[in-house]
């Protein structure tokens, strides 16, 4: 018996016709093509969770996102004994790093490490809050 390549032997389009083939043709389409209609059972069984919304988003007016800052940081930025943060654009101080004299911070936010660093080095953390009611609600 022939095998089936060798029929093919002399043939210009090996039995697809003349157009058959281009493109993506023989390969079921491009990509995700046809994955609800021909390629339904490969979807359900290899790609499960495919479709459909996952997790939501937040609204940008409801984001809080913090400009944070690290004590090692603070320390190189001043020059004398006390800075206001906020006026320099940071919401958060961290504790990341060493500080090694007394300075006064004034900042919205801090972390409790970063308290702890700034006051073993002889300085002092005072917490303003930003007028953000963010928590409350009022009733109108």
């Amino acid at each position: 018996m022939v095998s089936r390549t060798n029929k093919f032997r002399g043939s210009r389009y090996h039995g697809r016709g003349k157009k058959a083939g281009r493109g993506a043709g023989k390969r079921g389409g491009r990509g995700n093509a046809g994955i609800n209609k021909h390629r339904l059972m490969t979807r359900l069984k290899y790609m499960p969770g495919h479709l459909g919304m996952f997790g939501f988003n937040r609204h940008p007016s409801l984001r809080s996102i913090n400009v944070s800052i690290n004590v090692q940081e603070v320390q190189n930025l001043t020059d004398g004994d006390s800075i206001d943060l906020g006026e320099a654009g940071y919401d958060k101080l961290l504790g990341k790093g060493r500080i090694d004299r007394a300075v006064h911070i004034t900042v919205a936010e801090a972390s409790a490490r970063a308290i702890e660093k700034v006051e073993a080095a002889g300085g002092s953390v005072s917490i303003g809050d930003d007028d953000d009611d963010r928590g409350e609600w009022e009733e109108e």
